[in-house]
């Protein structure tokens, strides 16, 4: 069963969802690749979805709390949850390409080279915004390159941990 909780952000509204023991995604109003809520239940009350808004608080209130502050349950492939976990190692206020990220899978893989497309679609699908923080991946030239929760929000989380003006 998947639990869910709306979360008011300073990004819009964000849905909060659980198994009831670890967080399984956290959704952007009208994001690339939103699941259908519906056989959801209201997980308002439930010890793992507080969890999350507290995460979440402290986070748009410019601390900087710690993916694994957190117990989270994405669902994916192996390749998507490797990328994941690369991504959660991603510190507060920095940024990484793709290719970075490519080199670092194809590394723990033992594979030579690994493709940064594979990587950026791995990265597109990721279902916990901002806790899995795929808004600090940008292009090979340092651009600001695709979001699935849209421009304007990635460029709103990298000005609030001080990566850009």
């Amino acid at each position: 069963m998947t639990y869910i909780t709306d979360y008011d952000s300073p990004v819009g509204r964000l849905t909060v969802a659980s198994d009831g023991r670890a967080v399984t995604g956290i959704y952007m109003a009208g994001q690339r690749y939103l699941p259908d809520f519906s056989g959801t239940a209201d997980g308002t009350g439930l010890l793992i979805n507080k969890a999350a808004g507290r995460w979440l608080d402290r986070y748009f209130a410019g601390l900087e709390p710690a993916p694994d502050e957190l117990p989270l349950a994405p669902e994916g492939t192996p390749f998507r949850l490797l990328v994941w976990e690369i991504l959660c190692r991603i510190p507060y206020g920095q940024t990484v390409t793709y290719g970075d990220i490519a080199r670092e899978a194809a590394s723990r893989l033992g594979r030579r080279v690994m493709s940064a497309q594979a990587v950026g679609g791995a990265v597109g699908h990721n279902p916990i915004s901002i806790v899995i923080p795929c808004h600090r991946v940008i292009g090979a030239d340092g651009g600001m390159v695709g979001y699935g929760g849209g421009m304007e929000r990635k460029l709103w989380l990298l000005r609030h941990e001080g990566v850009i003006e």
